[in-house]
């Protein structure tokens, strides 16, 4: 009877054992499901080109294998962490009217050719920051003069492109933005890409330009708008992708001549390939936007809800893989590589 009640005990004991584990997980599930959304989200950043290195080291011997295994553990224990203790929060925003490029010069001589990185630890992930830009020269000094250090804090490893739509065509920010991806990947194996239209400053430093496991949309309030999102599904401004992501969306459509449409464009895209838009808090995601008037060769785009309906059926063909331009010259300037470019004439 002893044995039989002992059987009978360590089958319980197992079974509880087993339904603890069970209801654990079921807990997790949860936590990570309530975690993960569209507007809130924990980061998971990590440095993105290193999950190989871990691989097994086949054909090595037992003391080149400990060696490797230590020195990949030296390397990892140096990533710059992905909150910088450097953070300051929300910061002043400085726009000098009398701002000109060789004081801007002189204030960062730690950039060379719009390159830098931190010197006490090895960033997460190498970032490529994507400016599309044509007459708003000021507004570019501006945003350079607030993202420099705004980058540094953030202890970014990081390159500035400025790509410079020559000729007076209708502005088409969608192509020069998949020119510069196309361009900085000649000069570096970047592993995200920040879009970045040039009006957009941002105004607190937590706003961290890294990219996640998710496209990551940046501005969920600007000073014009109360900072507040202008609609549910916005997804223009400033976007953070990875390589990877912005690859398998094909970039953008390189057929939004003039503005708007091309952001719904890329989120229609995201959306297609089962990937979902996350966003950092909304008192972190906010952005002073630099008063302009609409440019002459920017005026709305009066096709793009026509082109917008044919967005899901044309991605695979209109993208990446269909953009073509001249490169005019790369110039390697101080605080940012410009790049300029002759996209052709718009067709409409």
């Amino acid at each position: 009877m002893m044995g039989l009640g002992s059987t009978i005990g360590n089958f319980f004991s197992r079974k509880g054992l087993l339904l603890s584990i069970a209801v654990c997980l079921i807990a997790i599930g949860w936590v990570s499901f309530y975690l993960r959304d569209s507007t809130y989200f924990i980061p998971t950043y990590k440095a993105l080109d290193n999950f190989s290195r871990y691989l097994p080291l086949d054909g090595r011997s037992e003391d080149e294998t400990t060696s490797s295994v230590e020195q990949i553990v030296q390397e990892e224990s140096n990533v710059c962490p992905a909150l910088s203790p450097y953070l300051k929060g929300a910061i002043p925003l400085s726009f000098d009217p009398s701002l000109n490029l060789e004081e801007l010069h002189k204030k960062y001589p730690n950039v060379d050719n719009g390159r830098y990185h931190p010197d006490s630890c090895r960033a997460q992930q190498r970032v490529a920051i994507l400016i599309p830009h044509r007459n708003r020269e000021k507004h570019l000094l501006y945003l350079l003069d607030n993202l420099h250090p705004f980058l540094q804090r953030q202890q970014l490893d990081y390159g500035i492109y400025v790509i410079h739509q020559a000729g007076d065509e209708k502005f088409n920010r969608a192509k020069l933005l998949n020119v510069g991806y196309i361009e900085a990947l000649k000069e570096e194996k970047w592993d995200c890409f920040i879009l970045h239209d040039v009006d957009l400053v941002p105004e607190n430093d937590f706003n961290t330009y890294l990219c996640d496991t998710e496209p990551k949309h940046l501005v969920v309030g600007r000073n014009i708008t109360g900072y507040k999102l202008r609609y549910k599904g916005y997804f223009g401004g400033v976007t953070a992708m990875t390589t990877n992501q912005f690859a398998k969306v094909n970039g953008y459509s390189n057929n939004y001549w003039g503005w708007g449409g091309e952001d719904d464009d890329l989120r229609i895209r995201v959306t297609y390939n089962k990937m979902m838009v996350v966003r950092p808090p909304q008192e972190i995601a906010r952005y002073t936007m630099l008063f302009h008037t609409r440019d002459s060769g920017n005026t709305e785009n009066r096709r793009r809800l026509e082109l917008l309906k044919e967005a899901s059926k044309v991605w695979k063909t209109d993208g990446l893989n269909s953009c073509t331009y001249q490169l005019l010259s790369v110039e390697h300037k101080p605080l940012y590589l410009n790049i300029t470019v002759d996209i052709g004439k718009a067709p409409y």
